[in-house]
């Protein structure tokens, strides 16, 4: 999701039990085994607890079992199928809302069986201020720019409603329930007391109807005239973490509420979706059509599914216009790319079209091949700004835009958009980052993965305008360097660690900087361990991980093992992801004495002599006459060496670095400043005196705050303002582009 972009739906659900065990009622005189179900649904089990409400910064690895284990090619599916759910669903465009049956099965994967189940029922965060969402959005306010701002009026509001609730023919009783410890008020989750518990490995189906009210477009849902995003639109059952998956050292229920800041986290499974709407309306959703469109009494049904995701969601609007082509990649199936859009806004369904398609390359030529058979893209329209900057799997939207020039910033918008939610098809949907609890494992990785796209193939980030760019004027800024300046510049000691989760933040600034801290730390990584180690280490992240849910943790030990620096690995996780530690360092002074012979006494032949300073001068000039006569033609050097020291000192977490000096003759040395020392002086023993010293040349340290501190140059001159230039610019150009995009 792109966080700088800004129902009365009932639910009626049956749900029915389906085992081996239970699959008639138990003989009159059952045996101990056959009986275990029937008693546990009977009597009390002990109750699953829930994931702390402030779980965060993981450091301890999954097991290497966690989530079924790597997925290997002799796999028969590509995840650890969990869930399913077949829906059956009807779009009323005039009162916005979706009436809805669904069956949802579900795999206990414990070792206990289960009377209680969880479910999100996240459409409830805007049904009105008592929710948990709205509540912190009160908290936040004036605390930075975050999206999710809408205000909504008298029949703009979104809920979502049960109606029935069965278990194989007997009613299931439910409550709303805060897990987070959040307002009364708040009704994102439910606590359903099952009839019949699910054994330790065994199976439930549910069958429900519901009903959405879908809210006028907040915060990735929503209507605006007669488009309709539909997404957390139906009830879906909460994660059930098991000992040695992402921290957890017993069973427990994660089912945090709809935070403000909060995304989504859910178990792999399949979707069987047929979505009903009025005839003459473009559809597009997660996953390919199984069959075609039906027609009948002024409506059309669609029909779509999709094996291993986490999540569904669709969109239907009046008028929308398709663009289509098919992408091919070694591994990867032949891959049908659409575009929805607007016809107001085709100038950018092109444009839109080749990044996606530049993105699938990308990400499976650096991370691993793309597993699905589509990926569709959707432009929203006019006043649905909110809709835009969405991720789901298979699916996504991107941003609208009446004007693309090349060149300017509205080429960089709408690639750098477009980039970015198909990249969270990996990262939040192939890896199945926990984006509750660990924002930074989807959306910093991702955003980092997103800038390296882009400096790999040499694209700036255009902050020109039109008419500027007719005025020759086209200032270009590094999407790292971007980065660095919207996150880490003139950030002294940041408010929250990287692996913070998403609610507990002191601003809508510091969830906003996980974006960017993320970004800059792993460029930081790259740059310290090389380009190719750190490619390694993150294809080994994806191979190990995907289709299964990683931690922080888990992360840690692919990069410590794939760049085989695990030291420097542990050192930045420890100060940056699980920390908050500054990271600066400073040239505290640069000193160059020439190497003179001295007055004094010393020891010649057995005796003790005194040199008196007459004897040394006279010594010193009779050296420097017969070096020049012997150097004509010499602008640097003499007869006597220079010792320069160099001092530097930290101020920030020891992440290594390098000291570059320069000497009066054009020769350089550079050094590493890699142990964990507060301060250090450097000896150089040259020819000629150093003329400047400077840390980090290459500028390589995308975390250091604070460039200024950087370098020392001996001699006062204008190029001395090159230690400040580019912190100045980086600051002018992040406001020009932040203004340009209000």
């Amino acid at each position: 999701m792109i966080r700088t972009r800004s129902r009365a739906w009932m639910a009626v659900c049956c749900i029915g039990l389906s085992t081996a065990a239970l699959a008639a009622p138990p003989p009159a005189a059952p045996t101990a085994a056959a009986s275990a179900p029937a008693t546990a649904s009977t009597a009390a089990l002990a109750p699953i607890p829930f994931v702390s409400p402030h779980a965060a910064n993981i450091r301890t690895a999954s097991a290497p079992d966690a989530w079924g284990g790597p997925r290997t090619p002799s796999d028969a599916t590509l995840s650890d199928r969990v869930t399913t759910y077949a829906i059956q669903a009807t779009l009323d465009p005039d009162k916005h809302t979706v009436d809805a049956h669904q069956v949802m099965t579900w795999r206990n994967r414990s070792d206990r069986p289960v009377d209680k189940i969880y479910l999100h029922m996240y459409l409830n965060a805007f049904e009105g201020p008592g929710s948990t969402f709205f509540t912190e959005r009160r908290m936040y306010a004036g605390s930075g720019h975050s999206r999710g701002a809408a205000k909504l009026k008298k029949g703009e509001w979104g809920y979502i409603d049960l109606k029935k609730v069965q278990q194989n023919g007997q009613e299931v009783t439910w409550r709303y329930v805060q897990p987070d410890n959040g307002p009364k008020t708040d009704h994102t989750v439910v606590e359903m007391d099952l009839p019949q518990a699910v054994p330790a490995h065994g199976t439930l189906t549910l069958n429900m109807d519901f009903h959405d009210q879908l809210p006028r477009v907040v915060e990735r849902t929503g209507w605006w005239g007669k488009f309709h995003l539909v997404a957390q639109w139906f009830p879906k059952i909460a994660v059930l973490e098991l000992p040695g998956e992402r921290g957890a050292t017993r069973v427990r229920w994660n089912a945090h509420e709809f935070h403000y800041h909060s995304e989504f986290y859910a178990d792999y499974g399949n979707y069987d979706v047929k979505l009903t709407v009025p005839k003459g309306y473009t559809v597009g959703a997660v996953g390919h059509e199984a069959s075609a469109p039906v027609d009948a009494d002024g409506k059309v049904t669609y029909h779509f599914k999709q094996t291993d995701v986490e999540d569904f969601a669709w969109v239907a609007a009046p008028g929308y216009k398709t663009m289509d082509t098919t992408w091919t990649g070694p591994g990867s199936p032949k891959v049908k790319v659409r575009v929805i859009y607007p016809p107001e806004y085709k100038v950018v369904a092109e444009p839109t079209m080749k990044a996606t398609t530049d993105a699938l390359t990308y990400f499976s030529d650096t991370l691993g091949p793309y597993p699905y058979k589509t990926v569709t893209a959707v432009i929203p329209p006019y006043n649905a700004t909110e809709a835009g900057g969405m991720e789901y799997p298979t699916f996504f939207t991107a941003e609208h835009s009446k004007e693309y020039t090349k060149g300017t910033f509205s080429q960089y918008w709408i690639d750098f958009v477009t980039i970015h939610e198909f990249g969270h098809g990996y990262f939040m949907g192939i890896l199945g980052s926990n984006e509750f609890e660990e924002p930074m494992l989807d959306e910093g990785m991702n955003e980092y993965w997103d800038d390296r796209m882009l400096a790999d193939r040499k694209q700036g980030i255009d902050v020109t305008k039109p008419w500027m760019k007719k005025l020759g004027f086209q200032p270009v800024l590094g999407a790292f360097a971007m980065e660095r300046a919207s996150g880490v510049l003139g950030i002294n000691f940041p408010a929250d660690s990287l692996d913070a989760n998403s609610w507990d933040r002191l601003s809508n600034s510091s969830y906003g900087s996980v974006y960017s801290r993320t970004a800059s730390a792993m460029r930081t990584i790259e740059n310290l361990v090389g380009r190719e180690a750190m490619g390694k280490a993150m294809k080994l992240y994806y191979e190990r991980w995907k289709f299964r849910h990683p931690s922080a943790a888990d992360l840690r030990d692919a990069l410590a093992e794939g760049t085989g620096r695990p030291a420097l690995i542990h050192q930045i996780f420890d100060s940056q992801v699980y920390g908050t530690q500054r990271v600066d360092a400073s040239v505290v002074d640069v000193d160059s004495a020439e190497q003179l012979p001295q007055a004094g006494t010393v020891v010649k032949d057995g005796k003790r002599v005194t040199v008196t300073e007459k004897q040394v001068d006279k010594q010193i000039a009779d050296a420097r006459a017969a070096w020049k006569k012997a150097h004509k033609d010499a602008k640097h050097g003499g007869p006597y060496p220079w010792l320069t020291t160099v001092t530097v000192r930290r101020t920030g977490a020891p992440v290594p670095r390098r000291l570059e000096v320069k000497f009066a003759d054009g020769s350089s040395e550079t050094v590493k400043w890699d142990d964990g020392s507060r301060w250090k002086r450097f000896t150089f023993l040259k020819p000629v005196k150093a003329v400047s010293a400077e840390l980090d040349p290459k500028r390589e340290l995308y975390l250091d705050a604070n460039k200024l501190n950087d370098s020392y140059r001996v001699k006062k001159d204008g190029s001395a303002s090159s230690r400040w230039t580019a912190d100045a610019q980086a600051l002018l150009q992040t406001f020009y582009t932040f203004v340009g995009t209000l």
